[in-house]
């Protein structure tokens, strides 16, 4: 089975003044489609580097990075902006909303380049919106919705695109304990579906919920682990 991303001899240098600062040092990754991976580190790690890379928001000073086997590493800028409107979903720990547009506006946006009219990217945005719980607040704008509300149209934005790959970045860093496990429930069910989740945290309760953890430490794979006994909020919230 081809892994859905693969990253081999990943490095990237940054030269800021006179210093070198090697975020990632030659990293192997393989992630096949349907895992749910937490990937783990302290900062200065390389975990927000080797984000950025997977999301294609940056390109590596070396090495290869294949997304559905796609060589993305040598990608033209206009050509990773599309990739990533196509492949990945992006959920960060900020929620990037626009405020000016409600719920269902802000989970529209990304369909203005596939070509669907107006119409039609509403409709669908509304189907995700129910989805991800929140069909009675698709008309509120993002200062009239909790935290919690705000990062589920997070999620939502992220999904419209039928996505390779959901990359949640400190999904739960601006959320308080019961909300952040609502959050993690939601990744549980879209994971259930058949969606590949990264999932970028530094806590580990958080991660635990991951089927999979790999740790990051000075630019270099520390560990990868298999989570032999995931937790999970769907089976509490069963019992």
């Amino acid at each position: 089975m081809q892994p859905i991303i693969s990253v081999r001899q990943l490095s990237k240098i940054y030269y800021m003044g006179a210093n070198v600062v090697k975020a990632l040092q030659g990293i192997d990754l393989d992630v096949n489609r349907n895992e749910y991976v937490a990937l783990m580190g302290a900062s200065g790690s390389g975990k927000s580097t080797l984000m950025n890379l997977i999301g294609c928001l940056d390109t590596p000073t070396s090495g290869q990075y294949f997304l559905n086997g796609n060589d993305v590493s040598k990608m033209a800028d206009n050509e990773l902006a599309e990739v990533r409107n196509k492949e990945i979903g992006f959920v960060f720990q900020t929620f990037n909303l626009l405020p000016r547009l409600t719920a269902q506006g802000n989970v529209a946006l990304p369909l203005v380049y596939a070509g669907l009219t107006k119409a039609e990217r509403m409709d669908k945005a509304a189907h995700v919106l129910e989805v991800v719980g929140l069909a009675e607040r698709m008309d509120h704008k993002p200062n009239e919705l909790s935290g919690g509300q705000r990062q589920r149209v997070a999620v939502a934005r992220a999904l419209i695109n039928d996505p390779s790959i959901i990359l949640a970045d400190e999904p739960t860093g601006n959320l308080d304990s019961k909300t952040s496990y609502e959050i993690i429930g939601l990744f549980e069910e879209i994971h259930a579906q058949g969606n590949t989740i990264v999932l970028v945290t530094h806590e580990p309760d958080i991660a635990e919920y991951a089927h999979r953890i790999v740790r990051l430490k000075d630019g270099l794979v520390e560990s990868d682990q298999l989570n032999a006994n995931p937790l999970s909020v769907l089976e509490k919230t069963r019992v």
